[in-house]
């Protein structure tokens, strides 16, 4: 199965003043251009109880601070597709998603209000057609979620959970044995076991 429209949510712990202080900073960012995606416009969903918070919209990508399922985290959504195989497109997605919380977690404006859990991230395929959430697609995809998770965590250890709920989309959440930093993944996914094989 061909991956496509990769989702990465990077779990984080920050308060509600941080989703109204994230307004600026993503205009900022849609002035300096400092992601590699075009990024266009700023929609805030903030009144939407366990919505998709406060979104960075862009051709390619949106970034968000999300808050489904009232849990907050860094989400990187791939709206367009991108060549390579499996394991590549999830490194590009979760890359794109660390890049995105290092700067906002070095963001003075933020002021150290928001901050990477250090244990779980989320990837999920935004496409029900391509990767239907039913166990022929868990099978399909389970070595390329193992193999990149095993990169991902430089090997330490790690649970995989699958979601379960058919009317949900298909995702699978990691969780590190032990907490990690947003540099410690970044420098895993760039070492040489990081590589797509």
């Amino acid at each position: 199965m061909e991956l496509q429209h990769v989702n990465v949510k990077l779990f984080v712990e920050a308060s509600d003043e941080t989703l109204e202080l994230l307004i600026p900073v993503f205009h900022r960012w849609i002035q300096e251009k400092p992601l590699e995606e075009l990024l266009l416009d700023v929609a805030d969903y903030r009144h939407v109880y366990g919505g998709p918070g406060v979104v960075l919209i862009g051709h390619e990508a949106n970034y968000s601070l999300d808050n489904t399922d009232n849990e907050l985290g860094i989400l990187y959504n791939r709206k367009t597709p991108i060549e390579g195989t499996n394991h590549s497109k999830l490194k590009q997605a979760t890359l794109a998603a660390l890049g995105a919380l290092q700067r906002l977690e070095a963001e003075p404006k933020l002021n150290g209000k928001l901050r990477f859990g250090g244990k779980r991230i989320q990837l999920l395929i935004n496409d029900r057609l391509l990767a239907p959430n039913a166990p022929e697609t868990r099978a399909a995809v389970d070595p390329d979620m193992k193999a990149f998770g095993a990169a991902l965590f430089g090997g330490s250890g790690y649970t995989a959970a699958y979601e379960q709920d058919s009317r949900r989309r298909f995702g699978v959440t990691l969780q590190s044995a032990q907490p990690v930093t947003t540099e410690r993944l970044l420098a895993n996914l760039s070492s040489r076991n990081g590589q797509a094989s």
